[in-house]
């Protein structure tokens, strides 16, 4: 359960204002959810990251924010002054990786602060560095390319007490806002309407604009924060576990229905979904099959297959037009599958336990108060699985189709998939800090041809 209190806002958060120069802050209070502002200040002026720490609240907000400020002077670098220019530069360790929602930048957070690149080109966007002690952060999750981040402490030193989501504003390098909650958060998925809050056993959704609580999805343990959001311009799609091994659940806000899905037999490891919510991809922690659903009736349209030895699925990811499938995992290597997916038509009609449950017919209260207007969404527990899956019989096997494309990396190692903005390529991602850019061939696939490599993690003079 979370609580919330409120600190001050600016005249509209985040700001609608697209000018790089203003900024926003915040400090730590107690409470499940916190928001604070600060004076406007220029990226010239900024010679610490630190948050301040005795700032006092302005009135509260009277009116809610408007759309994150875009960020659109990406053209050098910001990071943190040295301590002293004598002192040698800290190791870091990587702690976090993800792509931003259009895959155009990607995130790292290390045990001392985080960064943010560009895709294409390659370069470093900018970086804060909070402490050379500690300031670790272990998440990090963009919004776009906008000023506005979530960040969740974590390492041996972290930053920020790792059950609280701190609200980032760049353009003020501080918090300006925090939600707080009585265990670990597992991760954080941003929209441009929603913040999305996975628990172990328990997702929030609130509302972007004044951080009401709208809906509270209880869920099977999931260490990993599975979870996933639609991010096209239509109503939210989420997706997370179920309440049962190998099952996932798909909420669809705009008709306020909720489907089940037994996917697997096994425990679920890794999903992607579309931009626009229809697709979405599942595997189990066995790791040789990937499945495809409809997200709108829980149908299975394809089924491919990874290899047959087990493995760990570190990523899934669908490129733009749902044309082709990327997955990483601990064999070293990233394949790339082709999708021919007709929505209409179904792989199996008796492959899926699929069960739909309407939501409570109740609406969040009128009241734009911080304090007000929670709403939960009561549902029905789902049915039992079925006694068995087709999904493991010999005639779906024969069916799984196999990759087209690959490329091979140090197995063992940790990589993040997705595709890039260049026709027919990939970009991978490695906890060692590597950074590939490749390309397949649609027509004859085989081995993926390496276009570019980086280390992210070296100095930033480097780059």
């Amino acid at each position: 359960m979370a609580t919330l209190s409120a600190y001050s806002s600016p005249a509209a958060w985040p700001n609608d204002n697209p000018n790089p120069a203003v900024l926003l802050q915040q400090d730590s209070t107690t409470g499940d959810e916190q928001q604070q502002l600060d004076d406007p200040q220029s990226y010239d002026s900024l010679s610490s990251i630190t948050p301040q720490e005795n700032h006092q609240p302005d009135p509260l907000p009277q009116s809610p924010p408007s759309n994150p400020t875009p960020v659109t002077n990406y053209s050098s670098p910001i990071s943190s002054p040295p301590e002293s220019s004598s002192s040698p530069p800290p190791s870091v360790a990587l702690l976090h990786l993800s792509f931003n929602q259009d895959s155009g930048c990607f995130a790292a957070g290390t045990d001392h602060g985080f960064r943010i690149y560009n895709c294409d080109p390659f370069r470093e966007i900018f970086r804060r560095d909070f402490d050379r002690r500690g300031g670790g952060i272990g998440a990090v999750e963009m919004l776009f390319r906008c000023n506005i981040l979530a960040l969740v402490g974590g390492g041996a030193d972290p930053q920020y007490p790792p059950n609280k989501v701190m609200i980032w504003d760049d353009h003020q390098s501080r918090c300006i806002g925090e939600l707080s909650f009585r265990s670990e958060v597992r991760a954080v998925k941003l929209r441009r309407d929603r913040i999305v809050v996975v628990l172990e056993q328990k997702i929030f959704v609130y509302n972007f604009s004044d951080l009401k609580l709208l809906h509270q999805i209880e869920t099977i343990a999931n260490p990993k924060g599975l979870c996933e959001v639609s991010h096209g311009a239509g109503s939210l799609v989420l997706v997370c576990p179920g309440l049962q091994k190998g099952q996932v659940r798909v909420e669809h806000y705009a008709s306020k229905r909720t489907k089940f899905v037994m996917a697997h037999d096994s425990r679920i490891a890794c999903f992607a979904l579309t931009q626009d919510g229809q697709l979405l991809a599942t595997c189990s922690s066995k790791g040789t099959l990937v499945r495809i659903f409809n997200t709108a009736d829980g149908s299975l349209l394809q089924e491919v297959r990874r290899g047959a030895d087990r493995a760990e699925i570190y990523s899934l990811a669908f490129s733009s037009a749902a044309q082709w499938l990327a997955v990483s995992s601990d064999k070293g290597t990233v394949h790339v599958f082709s999708l021919k997916l007709n929505p209409g038509a179904k792989m199996n009609d008796t492959s899926r336990a699929i069960t739909d449950t309407n939501h409570a017919a109740g609406s969040p209260a009128s009241s734009l108060s911080f304090f007000k207007g929670i709403c939960s969404l009561k549902l029905e527990p789902p049915p039992p699985p079925p006694p068995a899956l087709i999904g493991e019989t010999p005639r779906l096997y024969l069916s799984s189709a196999w990759s087209v494309a690959q490329f091979r990396l140090v197995e063992g190692s940790q990589y993040v998939v997705a595709f890039g903005h260049q026709k027919n390529t990939v970009v991978i991602l490695g906890f060692d800090g590597s950074f590939y850019r490749c390309q397949f061939d649609p027509v004859n696939g085989g081995e993926m041809k390496q276009l570019e490599y980086h280390n992210f993690m070296k100095p930033e003079g480097s780059f």
